[in-house]
């Protein structure tokens, strides 16, 4: 898996809009002249947060990309066209003004983003595409954009080759359904149209790294649910099956001591997330059977579209709130029932976040921040590697580590700021926070009340990763915090509470 994610990258300059306008047709009726009234250049200037000094921001950058008009006068894009974004604009292929632009909707886990421009006229003499279905294997599609900041629509020709669920390089860890294809898809293609007979059947999105003519485009099926989802005012994402399995029922022995018929097929559950929608519908031991109308054989994948898939596309298929029909086994006896689609968060996200400002808390030098792969990613492109081991085993593992049910997130000792108070503390730094004051931290929140409740003139800082604690003086901290937040130039306020 995380191989496959390092392997995979978007295009930072690669956005492909298409024009929206009163009248929707296929490009296959009107050819080139609808072509450019269709498909905009997007402009962005996006700045990141530091997340190990969280109230620092890194350099500004610029990058060029693509996207196509939808119906109701919308711009449809890449979320990592527009993430952390300070400004947005767009431009047609055919006048050389530029249209101050922004964002109205953002799934950074989908990478898809809707635009909007504040001036409607710019919609005008544009025109919307409409959406196809899936391409099929061996099919040819177009793929249209602006590569490298070209002034002018690219157009190339490939075959699509598989489709499959992979993962989203965008946040390095949600998976979708992708469409591989060995069009030329190049920098400044992302977020552009991929056309079939005339009709939108994807997003071109990222590339493969390790091989030549291998590009991904985002199907209609992750668009629609996209589209479908936004259409209550917000974005809520994509459930996730909420439990852990593995192929156990390739085993004869092991489908016999789960005491599953023979020849029945099935995946075997090996523990519910804590806090999911499932918890309290399945346990470990399970064998979970179907999922709706889709039976599940026993490498976890159901026949869908026409394909074989991940089951984990039955349960993308619904939004978040609605329902899936579950069939399982359990101690050989057949269990209908009915959960609950959600997002299922886990304690430590594997994902990366854009968008939100990092929260933090500092006291007396000390920056703890939630622990997070924005803040593990401070250590550069091998970061998996080169994090200390408690960490990429707490990354790993976080919801099999923790039985804390009070837990809401990890904190980390991030980073200190010299000063006399804080004195040979270095050693403590990157670990992660047990207690303070003998209260346990379930949260960035706890923190700025544990401070204030020293023991005999002491704070006590205890860490996950050793028994050795931090020892500050009670007193000094507090004289010396206020001094230190002036000295480092950091705001007197953070937002403590984790966002939803």
């Amino acid at each position: 898996m995380m191989c496959r994610k390092i392997g995979l990258f978007v295009f930072p300059a690669g956005i492909l809009l298409c024009g929206l306008g009163q009248d929707r047709v296929a490009l296959g009726q009107v050819g080139e002249r609808t072509l450019n009234r269709s498909v905009v250049m997007i402009r962005s200037v996006q700045q990141e947060f530091d997340y190990v000094t969280p109230w620092k921001q890194t350099e500004v950058v610029q990058g060029i990309g693509s996207g196509f008009v939808i119906a109701g006068r919308r711009i449809l894009t890449n979320a990592h066209n527009a993430s952390n974004y300070k400004y947005v604009e767009v431009r047609k292929e055919y006048e050389a003004r530029r249209w101050p632009a922004r964002v109205a909707f953002i799934g950074h886990d989908c990478d898809l983003a809707i635009l909007t421009v504040d001036d409607d006229s710019f919609f005008n003499d544009m025109v919307a595409l409409e959406s196809g279905p899936l391409p099929k294997v061996n099919s040819t599609v177009q793929t249209y954009g602006f590569p490298v900041g070209g002034r002018r629509i690219s157009v190339t020709e490939g075959v699509v080759s598989r489709i499959q669920m992979d993962v989203y390089s965008h946040t390095r860890a949600d998976s979708h359904l992708v469409v591989q294809t060995d069009a030329a898809i190049n920098p400044g293609n992302s977020g552009g149209p991929v056309l079939q007979d005339g009709k939108v059947v994807g997003v071109a999105f990222q590339g493969l790294r390790e091989a030549e003519n291998i590009g991904y485009l985002i199907p209609t099926t992750v668009m629609q649910h996209f589209l479908t989802d936004i259409e209550d005012g917000r974005y809520d994402g994509f459930g996730s099956v909420g439990f852990s399995f593995f192929p156990g029922l390739h085993s004869i022995s092991y489908a016999d001591y789960l005491k599953v018929p023979p020849d029945q097929q099935g995946i075997v559950i090996l523990n519910t997330l804590m806090h999911s929608s499932l918890e309290d519908v399945l346990q470990a031991g399970d064998v979970i059977t179907r999922i709706d109308d889709f039976d599940i054989d026993n490498d976890g994948m159901i026949e869908i579209y026409g394909l074989r898939l991940h089951m984990a596309e039955s349960i993308e298929r619904r939004q978040i709130g609605e329902n899936a029909e579950l069939t399982f086994y359990r101690s050989g006896e057949l269990n209908t029932t009915t959960a609950v689609v959600a997002l299922n968060k886990p304690i430590l996200p594997y994902w990366r976040q854009y968008d939100a400002e990092p929260r933090y808390e500092v006291f007396a030098g000390l920056t703890f921040v939630p622990v997070s792969r924005n803040f593990l990613e401070a250590w550069g492109r091998n970061w998996i590697t080169d994090i200390p081991h408690y960490l990429r085993y707490l990354f790993s593992d976080s919801d099999q580590l923790n039985t804390d049910r009070n837990r809401k997130e990890y904190v980390v000792l991030s980073e200190i700021l010299p000063d006399e108070v804080n004195s040979y503390s270095g050693g403590s730094r990157s670990k992660v926070v047990e207690s303070v004051n003998g209260i346990d931290i379930h949260s960035l929140s706890d923190l700025r009340g544990a401070f204030g409740q020293s023991r005999d003139g002491f704070c006590i800082i205890r860490f996950m990763s050793t028994t050795a604690p931090l020892i500050l003086d009670s007193e000094k901290a507090n004289q010396h915090n206020a001094g230190i937040m002036t000295k480092y130039q950091i705001p007197a306020e953070a937002d403590l509470e984790a966002r939803p």
